[in-house]
């Protein structure tokens, strides 16, 4: 990830360890950054945090000495992304890793896993 450049929410689940904690800072979070990285806590696993049981959320709240109300924050951050996503409000945009000549290729490829994998996403009410 470009470090002048926060991580674009719609591509959270391929953030990298150190965008997740860009976007900690940004949700007001950031004391938990470094245990996050400490626990090598990406977007794959923050995807797959709605999928956990109540003994994995609790094993996850323990290991990253989160509060309650800092979870639910954590939580309530992530399904915004994911509503943006079904919504279709957030713009698919080229990461910075992805050669120019591919834009559009890549963008038509994006918008249809991204469609297919947020959907099957839990968005609990």
């Amino acid at each position: 990830m470009n470090k002048d450049k926060q991580p674009e929410p719609l591509d959270f689940f391929i953030w990298t360890v150190e965008d997740v904690g860009l976007w900690l800072e940004e949700i007001n979070l950031g004391n938990y950054r470094q245990v996050f990285e400490n626990n090598g806590v990406n977007g794959e696993y923050l995807e797959s945090l709605s999928m956990f049981t109540t003994e994995q959320i609790l094993r996850f709240i323990r290991r990253c000495q989160m509060k309650w109300g800092d979870f639910i924050t954590l939580c309530k951050e992530l399904r915004r992304i994911k509503v943006a996503c079904l919504k279709g409000e957030q713009e698919v945009r080229r990461p910075w890793w992805a050669p120019a000549c591919l834009s559009i290729v890549f963008i038509k490829v994006a918008k249809r896993n991204r469609q297919s994998r947020v959907v099957s996403l839990k968005l609990e009410p």
